[in-house]
């Protein structure tokens, strides 16, 4: 029996990804597939924390564009991000996953707050953690929060589930010459602006040795292809001479 190369690992979510085709904001038949997908690698034995962003339900940044305080929005973007994880907490656990959402912004009646120590012994009993809020500070993104939970509960990668099956060298909705790479150096993906995830997430990731595999969230059973290494993915990590 091999080992896997990965044991803890860090899922990040688009919000848009909870969206379907439905129109609405959280399709409880996409979240349902996902939380099937998710039990199914914790059923294979990996310890899995969750970050899920709040783009389906309101962006800060959008928000400062039409006119509004950047930070008051980023605080309402946060306060997405936890709808979506009380979403997918409650969808885990009708399919008997046991779970705790953990909020950088406190709110006890809801959830846990952020404490690094009971999130690791949420782990060791098994428990999937989702973490919500971002870093609990206007100004940086759930890509920052997920790649700062990654490094905190020392996660052996960061798999970031999106629309796409990798990293590419031009949008390859626009381009459809575009090269899909397999894997690709944190300074290239910094150094030509390839838009994995913001700069400041690719360099706590790099500086904390964590890769990130970006894959396609909405293709069935692709999370469990791509961490047997059967499915279609791109790695982000250090490459020879780094």
């Amino acid at each position: 029996m091999t080992h896997p190369r990965f044991k803890r690992i860090l899922l990040k979510l688009s919000g848009e990804v909870l969206m379907g085709s439905s129109g609405l904001s959280i399709d409880p038949d996409v979240i349902a597939r996902v939380a099937a997908e998710i039990a199914d690698v914790k059923a294979q034995g990996y310890e899995l924390c969750v970050v899920v962003g709040g783009g389906n339900i309101f962006r800060g940044i959008s928000g400062a564009a039409r006119g509004m305080d950047r930070a008051t929005g980023d605080y309402m973007g946060m306060l997405a991000t936890v709808m979506n994880a009380l979403a997918v907490q409650n969808a885990l656990e009708q399919i008997g996953v046991e779970t705790r959402v953990q909020s950088a912004i406190p709110m006890a009646s809801v959830c846990e707050p952020f404490i690094r120590r009971r999130a690791e012994r949420h782990l060791e009993k098994g428990r999937i953690v989702i973490f919500a809020a971002g870093v609990g500070s206007p100004f940086f993104t759930t890509d920052s929060g997920a790649a700062l939970r990654a490094a905190e509960m020392k996660c052996d990668a960061l798999f970031k589930g999106t629309s796409v099956d990798g990293v590419y060298d031009a949008d390859p909705k626009l381009e459809p010459n575009a090269k899909r790479f397999d894997t690709v150096s944190y300074s290239t993906v910094l150094g030509q602006d390839l838009k994995v995830m913001d700069a400041s997430a690719i360099a706590l990731c790099r500086d904390n040795n964590i890769p990130i595999v970006v894959f396609n969230i909405r293709e069935s059973g692709n999370l469990a292809a791509v961490l047997r290494g059967d499915g279609v993915s791109t790695t982000v990590q250090h490459s020879i001479g780094d």
